[in-house]
């Protein structure tokens, strides 16, 4: 069993603006329990804090049973430049095998690098040197549990890819969709040695039987887990309690989500009770003073009462008032589109296939029309990325045809926020340069987002998952695109932000294509294209959320 404790934490960005001052909570042994709040509010960096990735400017943490962590972005890029994961300076694509060993407990990570090395040594000459090492390098391997850790990877690749981990392991994880390199992950942490467990969003990119598999997983597990997540249901099934990151400081509330709205609603109630009577108290005192302080000017007699008016003031400024109440998001996303042609979209005997030419589903024709919304939705892995990007205009292998109407205007939203083009730029610099803006007016539509003040000068790889999510709807919004095709974009965005771009959605004027795995957003489409586990594409008239992984060769 294990546990995790923060102690009057305190950080401070780079920038030097303050996120996180004097955070104390405790997660027991066996405790599920979920960090929310606002999108940039800390939650990341929180968790980076516990897991050792980041230093506090004071404060400690301790844990026990060994940290088992998932990051909020697991794929990737090696790291091989100065901008590190992810970034422009990264070298070529991941492999399975290294996604799973940056999961596995440090000891076997460092045995397989160094058998790693030895293994290229042995490329390069076969010497007995070379021999010798690369036989110790082996034992070394064995003895950190290397091997005994690959049996149980296996175990991982069946249940997550449907095939053993041998077959997979030097597979580049850009073959893989973002919910099948999230479950992979996932499988390796609940069966791994680490008994507690921190996870950064673990549901996104999930399709519905995997949240539902996690959901179960999470409640049986004995593990001590801290997690992060905006899923409204995940939480109401799988936490005992709630840790609200909001203002730069957290809240504990010992419920489940199913009672949280109202406890959080109650205590803002109660903190602006608390600032308005200290308001009272603080104005009552300060007329004390000013009306002593006017009467010991002709009364000698006074002076005493007005002196220890004046202490009795400054102590109770030094005390400070009480926590305010946190301030909710504002954030307004004008998606406005624009007059096509009435057939936005025609798809004729189209099929997808994968880069080694083999078909993702088979062929299927579509219209859709100007002004509709269509959620696609199936399981992971089963394609609908792939229909999108061949809709964005990317080289995906296809036969057939799929043509976009007269005056359509594609906007991509990218599912795994994969852009490296905005990599060392700030989101005012984005949005000055790419659509001509100065820099007033960029600030002002960044407002509308909640991404101007300091974070309009962030730069965009070090925002948060959902501020990335918002700045790339903004840049939707400011693009004139006229059919949004959007990837997964409620997965990283808070509830507020969800719910705004839920309102920009309805008053778009324009064709939406959406892959959704987030069943309170489907609910408000129109129609509903399914990528089915047999390998058919079909319209259904209700959200269909249990096909399984399609049936192919891997």
């Amino acid at each position: 069993m294990g546990h995790v404790e923060v102690g009057h934490l305190t950080y401070v960005l780079p920038d030097g603006r303050p996120l996180l001052n004097d955070v104390s909570f405790r997660v027991g042994d066996g405790v599920k329990a979920a960090l929310v709040g606002p999108n940039g509010a800390g939650k990341t960096t929180l968790l980076r804090l516990i897991a050792g990735d980041i230093q506090p400017v004071e404060g400690s943490v301790t844990s026990s049973g060994g940290l088992g962590v998932m990051r909020q972005f697991i794929g990737g890029r090696r790291k091989a430049g100065p901008e590190g994961e992810g970034g422009p300076g990264a070298g070529g694509g991941r492999t399975v095998q290294e996604l799973l060993l940056s999961v596995a407990p440090e000891r076997v990570r460092e045995a397989a690098a160094r058998l790693e090395q030895v293994e290229l040594l042995m490329m390069e000459r076969d010497d007995e040197k070379t021999q010798m090492r690369y036989a110790q390098a082996i034992t070394d391997y064995a003895d950190a549990g290397g091997y005994d850790i690959e049996v149980m990877w296996d175990a991982c690749a069946i249940a997550a890819l449907g095939v053993p981990y041998d077959r997979v392991k030097y597979r580049e994880l850009d073959t893989l969709s973002g919910g099948e390199q999230k479950r992979l992950v996932l499988e390796a942490l609940l069966r791994g040695p680490e008994q507690t467990l921190l996870l950064d969003e673990p549901d996104n990119f999930l399709d519905v039987p995997g949240k539902q598999w996690l959901e179960q997983a999470l409640r049986e597990t004995p593990k001590t887990v801290l997690l992060v997540s905006h899923d409204r249901q995940l939480l109401a099934n799988t936490a005992d309690r709630i840790v609200t990151v909001e203002s730069g400081g957290v809240w504990i509330h010992g419920g489940g989500f199913a009672t949280y709205a109202q406890a959080r609603k109650e205590r803002n109630e109660r903190l602006d009770e608390l600032r308005r009577r200290w308001d009272e108290e603080h104005a009552k005192l300060k007329r004390l003073v000013n009306t002593l302080k006017q009467k010991a000017t002709y009364n000698d007699g006074m002076a005493p009462a007005y002196h220890a008016a004046q202490t009795r003031l400054r102590k109770f400024e030094e005390a400070g008032p009480p926590e305010l109440a946190p301030r909710d998001q504002n954030i307004s996303m004008r998606l406005r589109g624009g007059r096509t042609g009435k057939r936005a979209l025609a798809c004729e005997n189209l099929t997808l296939h994968t880069q080694d030419g083999s078909v993702l589903m088979k062929p299927f024709d579509l219209e859709v029309w100007y002004g509709e919304r269509v959620a696609v939705l199936g399981s992971n892995g089963s394609g609908k990325s792939h229909f999108l990007r061949l809709l964005a205009g990317e080289d995906i292998p296809h036969t057939g045809t799929a043509k976009l109407g007269a005056r359509v205007v594609p906007g991509h939203f990218v599912q795994t926020h994969g852009r490296p083009d905005l990599h060392g730029r700030t989101p005012c610099e984005i949005v000055m340069t790419e659509h001509a803006k100065l820099r007033q007016e960029a600030m002002r539509a960044l407002a509308r987002y909640e991404l101007a003040g300091d974070i309009g000068d962030q730069r965009f790889e070090t925002l948060s998952g959902g501020q990335q999510a918002r700045l790339q709807i903004l840049l939707l919004e400011l693009s004139g695109a006229t059919m949004l095709l959007l990837d997964e974009p409620t997965d990283n965005l808070d509830l507020a932000s969800a719910e705004a771009l839920q309102d920009g959605l309805e008053r778009f004027e324009g064709t939406v294509l959406a892959v959704t795995h987030d069943r309170w957003f489907a609910s408000a489409f129109d129609r509903y294209l399914v990528f089915g586990a047999d390998g058919r594409v079909y319209e259904s008239p209700e959200p269909v959320w249990d096909e399984g992984r399609v049936a192919r060769r891997r």
